[in-house]
Protein backbone atom coordinates (compact mmCIF):
# COMPACT_ATOMS: atom_id res chain seq x y z
CA UNK A 1 0.00 0.00 0.00
CA UNK A 2 1.25 3.14 -1.07
CA UNK A 3 2.59 5.68 1.49
CA UNK A 4 -0.26 8.84 2.30
CA UNK A 5 1.95 11.99 1.37
CA UNK A 6 2.79 14.11 3.91
CA UNK A 7 0.04 17.64 4.55
CA UNK A 8 2.06 20.47 2.79
CA UNK A 9 -0.25 23.03 4.42
CA UNK A 10 -0.73 23.82 8.06
CA UNK A 11 -3.02 26.44 9.77
CA UNK A 12 -6.29 27.19 11.82
CA UNK A 13 -9.46 27.43 9.69
CA UNK A 14 -11.81 29.39 11.92
CA UNK A 15 -15.00 28.37 10.40
CA UNK A 16 -18.32 30.09 10.95
CA UNK A 17 -20.22 26.65 10.33
CA UNK A 18 -23.73 26.85 8.85
CA UNK A 19 -27.18 25.32 9.85
CA UNK A 20 -27.86 21.56 7.95
CA UNK A 21 -24.18 20.76 8.07
CA UNK A 22 -22.83 18.43 10.62
CA UNK A 23 -19.31 18.55 11.70
CA UNK A 24 -17.59 15.94 9.82
CA UNK A 25 -19.24 17.24 6.08
CA UNK A 26 -17.45 20.62 6.98
CA UNK A 27 -14.15 18.85 7.03
CA UNK A 28 -14.75 17.25 3.60
CA UNK A 29 -15.53 20.38 2.60
CA UNK A 30 -12.19 21.90 3.86
CA UNK A 31 -10.41 18.70 2.35
CA UNK A 32 -11.16 19.17 -1.26
CA UNK A 33 -11.03 23.05 -1.27
CA UNK A 34 -7.45 22.84 0.45
CA UNK A 35 -5.96 19.67 -0.88
CA UNK A 36 -5.33 18.47 2.30
CA UNK A 37 -6.48 14.98 3.77
CA UNK A 38 -5.35 15.75 7.40
CA UNK A 39 -7.79 17.74 8.58
CA UNK A 40 -9.64 17.41 12.29
CA UNK A 41 -12.25 20.04 14.29
CA UNK A 42 -11.50 20.49 17.93
CA UNK A 43 -15.63 19.74 19.61
CA UNK A 44 -18.54 18.90 17.33
CA UNK A 45 -21.61 21.28 16.81
CA UNK A 46 -24.54 19.55 16.12
CA UNK A 47 -26.12 20.20 12.50
CA UNK A 48 -28.73 22.22 12.85
CA UNK A 49 -26.11 24.91 14.55
CA UNK A 50 -24.32 27.49 13.44
CA UNK A 51 -21.14 29.37 14.80
CA UNK A 52 -17.48 28.84 15.68
CA UNK A 53 -15.88 25.65 14.65
CA UNK A 54 -12.25 25.23 15.05
CA UNK A 55 -10.74 23.24 12.61
CA UNK A 56 -7.02 22.23 12.36
CA UNK A 57 -5.06 21.52 8.35
CA UNK A 58 -1.69 19.33 8.46
CA UNK A 59 0.42 19.57 11.56
CA UNK A 60 -2.00 21.61 13.41
CA UNK A 61 -4.06 18.75 13.92
CA UNK A 62 -1.91 17.84 16.62
CA UNK A 63 -3.02 21.21 18.28
CA UNK A 64 -6.24 20.67 18.73
CA UNK A 65 -6.17 18.40 21.78
CA UNK A 66 -5.31 22.27 23.44
CA UNK A 67 -8.51 23.56 22.05
CA UNK A 68 -11.29 20.96 22.67
CA UNK A 69 -11.56 21.56 25.84
CA UNK A 70 -11.47 25.40 25.83
CA UNK A 71 -14.69 26.94 27.31
CA UNK A 72 -17.74 27.25 25.36
CA UNK A 73 -20.39 30.46 24.79
CA UNK A 74 -23.45 29.76 22.94
CA UNK A 75 -26.58 31.91 22.14
CA UNK A 76 -30.06 30.26 21.38
CA UNK A 77 -33.91 30.58 22.22
CA UNK A 78 -35.56 27.94 24.20
CA UNK A 79 -39.58 26.48 23.21
CA UNK A 80 -41.26 26.69 26.72
CA UNK A 81 -44.36 24.27 26.63
CA UNK A 82 -42.93 20.98 23.87
CA UNK A 83 -40.39 18.72 24.67
CA UNK A 84 -39.23 16.96 21.51
CA UNK A 85 -37.41 13.44 20.67
CA UNK A 86 -34.22 15.55 19.58
CA UNK A 87 -34.42 17.88 22.26
CA UNK A 88 -34.57 20.38 19.80
CA UNK A 89 -36.46 21.70 17.15
CA UNK A 90 -35.38 19.18 14.48
CA UNK A 91 -37.48 16.17 16.35
CA UNK A 92 -40.71 15.19 16.96
CA UNK A 93 -42.82 16.96 19.97
CA UNK A 94 -43.38 14.16 22.60
CA UNK A 95 -45.22 16.25 25.27
CA UNK A 96 -46.79 19.64 25.81
CA UNK A 97 -47.80 21.53 28.76
CA UNK A 98 -49.33 25.00 28.93
CA UNK A 99 -46.43 27.39 30.51
CA UNK A 100 -47.90 30.94 29.48
CA UNK A 101 -48.06 31.90 32.86
CA UNK A 102 -44.32 31.56 33.26
CA UNK A 103 -42.43 35.05 33.51
CA UNK A 104 -39.01 35.93 33.09
CA UNK A 105 -38.37 36.55 36.76
CA UNK A 106 -39.45 32.97 37.40
CA UNK A 107 -37.46 31.76 34.85
CA UNK A 108 -34.26 33.89 36.40
CA UNK A 109 -34.84 32.80 39.58
CA UNK A 110 -35.02 28.88 38.67
CA UNK A 111 -31.78 28.65 36.63
CA UNK A 112 -29.85 31.16 39.32
CA UNK A 113 -31.09 28.27 41.70
CA UNK A 114 -30.04 25.43 39.52
CA UNK A 115 -28.28 25.49 36.41
CA UNK A 116 -25.53 28.01 37.50
CA UNK A 117 -21.34 27.10 38.72
CA UNK A 118 -21.04 23.15 38.92
CA UNK A 119 -24.36 20.87 37.50
CA UNK A 120 -24.84 17.38 37.02
CA UNK A 121 -25.69 16.40 32.98
CA UNK A 122 -26.52 12.93 31.61
CA UNK A 123 -25.49 12.90 27.85
CA UNK A 124 -28.11 12.44 25.72
CA UNK A 125 -29.12 9.37 23.19
CA UNK A 126 -29.09 12.45 20.20
CA UNK A 127 -25.61 13.05 20.98
CA UNK A 128 -22.66 12.51 18.83
CA UNK A 129 -20.65 11.08 22.26
CA UNK A 130 -18.95 7.82 21.27
CA UNK A 131 -20.18 5.08 23.94
CA UNK A 132 -18.10 1.26 22.81
CA UNK A 133 -16.88 2.63 19.74
CA UNK A 134 -20.27 4.12 18.68
CA UNK A 135 -22.16 7.32 18.50
CA UNK A 136 -25.31 7.63 20.55
CA UNK A 137 -27.26 8.94 17.83
CA UNK A 138 -26.74 6.23 15.69
CA UNK A 139 -27.88 3.88 18.27
CA UNK A 140 -30.88 6.38 18.94
CA UNK A 141 -31.67 6.12 15.35
CA UNK A 142 -31.94 2.41 15.53
CA UNK A 143 -34.78 2.81 18.72
CA UNK A 144 -32.07 1.66 20.87
CA UNK A 145 -31.49 3.68 24.34
CA UNK A 146 -28.67 3.03 26.68
CA UNK A 147 -27.69 4.13 30.12
CA UNK A 148 -24.98 6.99 30.47
CA UNK A 149 -22.67 8.08 32.57
CA UNK A 150 -23.85 11.46 34.47
CA UNK A 151 -20.92 13.82 34.56
CA UNK A 152 -20.34 17.19 36.37
CA UNK A 153 -20.23 20.28 33.88
CA UNK A 154 -19.62 23.64 34.71
CA UNK A 155 -21.94 27.00 33.76
CA UNK A 156 -20.08 29.69 34.33
CA UNK A 157 -22.49 32.17 33.26
CA UNK A 158 -26.79 31.59 31.97
CA UNK A 159 -28.40 34.80 30.91
CA UNK A 160 -32.00 34.96 30.70
CA UNK A 161 -32.02 37.44 28.10
CA UNK A 162 -35.58 38.17 27.33
CA UNK A 163 -38.87 36.54 26.03
CA UNK A 164 -38.87 37.64 22.58
CA UNK A 165 -42.28 36.01 21.86
CA UNK A 166 -44.93 34.14 23.63
CA UNK A 167 -42.95 30.90 25.41
CA UNK A 168 -39.60 32.30 23.26
CA UNK A 169 -36.73 32.90 25.55
CA UNK A 170 -33.57 33.97 24.50
CA UNK A 171 -30.40 33.00 26.44
CA UNK A 172 -27.07 33.06 26.17
CA UNK A 173 -24.82 30.35 28.62
CA UNK A 174 -21.17 30.05 29.10
CA UNK A 175 -19.58 26.56 29.96
CA UNK A 176 -17.46 24.21 30.18
CA UNK A 177 -16.79 22.05 27.30
CA UNK A 178 -19.19 18.43 26.75
CA UNK A 179 -22.09 20.92 28.24
CA UNK A 180 -25.33 19.93 25.87
CA UNK A 181 -27.18 23.46 25.47
CA UNK A 182 -30.04 20.97 24.59
CA UNK A 183 -29.88 19.21 27.66
CA UNK A 184 -30.19 22.37 29.75
CA UNK A 185 -33.49 23.46 27.75
CA UNK A 186 -35.17 20.49 28.67
CA UNK A 187 -34.14 20.63 32.00
CA UNK A 188 -35.14 24.01 32.15
CA UNK A 189 -38.14 23.26 30.84
CA UNK A 190 -38.53 20.43 34.16
CA UNK A 191 -37.44 22.71 36.56
CA UNK A 192 -40.29 25.43 35.65
CA UNK A 193 -42.70 22.55 35.49
CA UNK A 194 -43.37 21.82 32.46
CA UNK A 195 -41.45 21.13 29.50
CA UNK A 196 -39.32 22.76 26.87
CA UNK A 197 -36.74 22.19 23.77
CA UNK A 198 -34.18 24.25 21.84
CA UNK A 199 -34.09 26.03 18.82
CA UNK A 200 -32.01 28.50 16.61
CA UNK A 201 -28.42 27.53 18.79
CA UNK A 202 -25.47 29.32 17.92
CA UNK A 203 -21.90 28.89 19.39
CA UNK A 204 -20.49 32.14 19.70
CA UNK A 205 -17.02 31.57 21.38
CA UNK A 206 -14.72 29.18 21.70
CA UNK A 207 -12.34 30.06 24.53
CA UNK A 208 -11.08 32.97 22.92
CA UNK A 209 -11.66 32.60 19.92
CA UNK A 210 -14.49 34.94 18.19
CA UNK A 211 -17.62 34.75 15.78
CA UNK A 212 -16.35 38.04 14.75
CA UNK A 213 -13.06 35.76 13.48
CA UNK A 214 -14.68 32.95 11.87
CA UNK A 215 -14.98 33.23 8.47
CA UNK A 216 -18.16 31.13 6.13
CA UNK A 217 -17.17 28.01 4.13
CA UNK A 218 -16.65 29.75 1.00
CA UNK A 219 -14.69 32.30 1.87
CA UNK A 220 -12.16 30.30 4.32
CA UNK A 221 -9.09 32.24 5.56
CA UNK A 222 -6.24 29.84 6.34
CA UNK A 223 -4.23 31.34 9.69
CA UNK A 224 -0.29 30.54 10.71
CA UNK A 225 -0.59 27.97 13.16
CA UNK A 226 0.58 29.74 15.83
CA UNK A 227 -2.69 30.98 15.71
CA UNK A 228 -3.97 27.92 17.64
CA UNK A 229 -2.14 28.28 20.53
CA UNK A 230 -2.04 31.89 20.39
CA UNK A 231 -3.14 32.54 24.65
CA UNK A 232 0.19 30.16 25.33
CA UNK A 233 3.30 31.82 26.60
CA UNK A 234 5.38 32.18 23.43
CA UNK A 235 8.97 31.20 23.33
CA UNK A 236 11.78 31.67 20.87
CA UNK A 237 13.94 28.59 20.60
CA UNK A 238 17.63 29.51 20.66
CA UNK A 239 19.84 26.96 17.89
CA UNK A 240 20.85 25.34 21.00
CA UNK A 241 17.01 24.68 22.04
CA UNK A 242 15.81 23.47 18.66
CA UNK A 243 18.12 20.78 18.87
CA UNK A 244 17.35 19.88 22.68
CA UNK A 245 13.58 19.66 21.04
CA UNK A 246 14.53 17.77 17.83
CA UNK A 247 15.48 15.14 20.29
CA UNK A 248 12.59 15.10 22.35
CA UNK A 249 15.20 16.73 25.43
CA UNK A 250 13.48 18.39 28.84
CA UNK A 251 14.34 22.29 28.83
CA UNK A 252 14.91 24.42 31.70
CA UNK A 253 11.55 26.30 32.51
CA UNK A 254 10.77 29.70 31.51
CA UNK A 255 9.45 32.58 33.71
CA UNK A 256 6.39 32.84 31.74
CA UNK A 257 3.33 31.27 32.68
CA UNK A 258 3.28 27.44 31.37
CA UNK A 259 2.60 25.59 28.77
CA UNK A 260 4.99 27.18 26.57
CA UNK A 261 4.57 27.33 22.85
CA UNK A 262 8.23 26.85 21.05
CA UNK A 263 8.46 28.84 18.10
CA UNK A 264 11.20 29.84 15.47
CA UNK A 265 12.24 33.15 14.25
CA UNK A 266 9.25 33.13 11.58
CA UNK A 267 7.10 32.28 14.68
CA UNK A 268 6.89 28.45 12.80
CA UNK A 269 5.58 26.08 16.30
CA UNK A 270 8.16 24.06 17.10
CA UNK A 271 6.73 22.37 20.10
CA UNK A 272 4.60 22.60 22.95
CA UNK A 273 6.01 22.24 26.46
CA UNK A 274 4.91 21.82 30.06
CA UNK A 275 6.45 21.75 33.66
CA UNK A 276 7.37 18.05 34.35
CA UNK A 277 7.89 16.38 37.31
CA UNK A 278 11.67 16.98 37.55
CA UNK A 279 11.00 20.70 37.47
CA UNK A 280 11.65 21.19 33.96
CA UNK A 281 9.61 21.48 31.08
CA UNK A 282 8.97 18.29 29.00
CA UNK A 283 7.79 18.34 25.42
CA UNK A 284 4.13 17.45 25.03
CA UNK A 285 3.69 17.79 21.46
CA UNK A 286 6.76 18.35 19.15
CA UNK A 287 5.74 19.48 15.38
CA UNK A 288 6.88 17.60 12.36
CA UNK A 289 9.10 20.68 10.85
CA UNK A 290 11.06 20.50 14.21
CA UNK A 291 12.63 17.13 13.53
CA UNK A 292 12.97 17.25 9.85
Amino acid sequence: MARRRPPTRHGLVIVDKPAGMTSHDVINVLRKRLGERRIGHAGTLDPDATGVLLVGVGYVTRLLIFLSGLDKTYTGEIVLGSSTSTLDSSGTVTATHDMSGVTIEEIRRVVAANFVGEIKQVPPMVSALKVGGVRLHELARQGIEIDRQERTLTIHDFKVLEITEPGIVRVEVRCSSGTYIRSLADDLGRALGGSAHLRNLRRTAVGTFLQSEASPLDEVVLHEPVMAVRTMSRVVATDEMKAMIKNGRELETFESPAPWVLVDENNAVLAIYEPSATGRAKPSVVMANAVS
